[in-house]
């Protein structure tokens, strides 16, 4: 199933996508007088609200349907309790191969936590952030989480997966790389956006891609219709995703509607894509509609809103940007499973 949320005029409410058209799901389960607003309150809902929807889906009804097109697509997620984004690809934690990622990478995956309240949608506009002159995307998979665990190992890990999505983690590098020089963070550098979507596809459609524990997919990034990335594969992860459950849910808690990153499939940020030689590659300006496609899944696209002035008075600013760095990879990084 592809689960989603859509805008209605009495605000929004989780779907789900059948031959293009969109069923109410709270309609569809027959919840007369309650709305669930997004993926998350359906899955907050317990007594396997999936397989509901299912069983729902196969019997007859006359849940009144609405076309794709003629919908506003939300977060699934709009607001999730947490969003721990990890780094998996050992192409972008190497830089492509023009650093040696810390012997701790390949010990345990690493993630950080990501701002659960400024979460876009498909077709959304996207901030520019006011204090930064390079603005950069990152394509990565997200999961989201159906069951509330703790120390849930990696074996047992789907069960906990509600199913997948896209992830965008918006990324205003000269912040990042100044605030980072402390060895904290990052903060500011990923704090004003982050897309999900475009809906979430259920773990038993996309059980014929897994494999080990990872997701034979290709990835593609367009900017402006043109490619940035053309060749991303998705089963190049270092560490599964059961991997990253069990690390998320180690001393802690995982709940419904909690989201994980998988980190920047490899070639998908915009340094990257310079070294990869594509030509247009440069980084985000106001206008710029960014498209990420993983097959199976779907299309993520954000366009990039105005850029606000520079105030030459804050006095938080940048002192140490990144250049942009030069086209072609240094050497070769090998994954070391």
């Amino acid at each position: 199933m592809k689960l989603l949320t859509y805008e209605t005029d009495s605000g929004p409410r989780c779907g789900v996508l059948q031959d293009g058209q969109i069923l109410d799901v709270s309609a569809l389960l027959g919840m007369s007088g309650h709305h669930l607003r997004d993926v998350r309150a359906l899955l907050e809902q317990g007594d396997s609200p999936l397989d509901q929807v299912r069983d729902a889906l196969a019997k007859d009804n006359s849940v009144q349907k609405l076309p794709l097109a003629d919908v506003k697509l939300l977060a699934p997620v709009i607001q999730p309790p947490t969003v721990r984004d990890f780094i998996v690809y050992e192409e972008h934690a190497s830089n492509q191969g023009t650093r040696e990622p810390n012997e701790v990478w390949y010990r345990m995956p690493v993630f950080y936590f990501s701002n659960p309240l400024c979460i876009y949608g498909t077709d959304a506009q996207i901030p520019y952030p006011s204090a930064s002159t390079q603005f950069d995307y990152e394509l990565e998979i997200g999961v989201v989480i159906g069951k509330e665990g703790r120390d849930v190992a990696a074996v047992d890990a789907l069960d906990h997966i509600a199913g997948f999505t896209l992830f965008n983690d918006w990324s205003a590098r000269d912040l990042q790389v100044d605030e980072m020089a402390f060895g904290l963070g990052p903060a500011k550098g990923k704090d004003t956006a982050s897309s999900i979507g475009p809906w979430l596809v259920t773990t038993d459609e996309l059980l014929p891609y897994l494999d080990d524990g990872r997701l034979k997919l290709k990835c593609e990034v367009r900017v402006n219709g043109d490619h940035w990335l053309k060749d991303g594969a998705a089963e190049d992860a270092y560490f599964t995703f059961g991997d990253m459950v069990e690390r998320a849910s180690k001393d802690s808690r995982i709940v419904p509607g909690d989201v994980i990153g998988s980190g920047t499939v490899g070639g998908g940020s915009i340094r990257e894509a310079i070294r990869k030689g594509y030509e247009k590659a440069r980084f985000l300006e106001p206008g710029d509609v960014v498209e990420h496609e993983v097959e199976a899944i779907g299309i993520l696209r954000g366009t990039i809103g105005p850029k606000p002035k520079l105030d030459p008075t804050y006095r938080f600013q940048v002192k140490n940007a990144a250049p942009v760095p030069e086209a072609g990879i240094s050497k070769d990084y090998k994954y070391q499973r």
